[in-house]
């Protein structure tokens, strides 16, 4: 029997572009960019960006990090 494992066969840190096409900035409802290397969505019309924890982004704006 074959070993199975719950770990995703996609490579860590990385989003779905899928996904990425899909979601959008739930305050503006417009297009979210992924940066890889802090793990976040931003959206530059809210100047927010969302984190990704576990792989699962927190899409609320009360979680969200203010950019400039």
């Amino acid at each position: 029997m074959p070993e199975t494992s719950s770990v995703n066969p996609r490579h860590e840190g990385t989003v779905d572009p899928k996904l990425l096409e899909i979601l959008v900035c739930p305050v503006t409802k417009g297009p979210l960019e992924f940066d890889a290397a802090r793990q976040e969505l931003i959206s530059r019309a809210a100047k927010l960006a969302y984190p990704i924890r576990d792989g699962i982004p927190i899409m609320l704006p009360e979680e969200a990090r203010k950019i400039d």
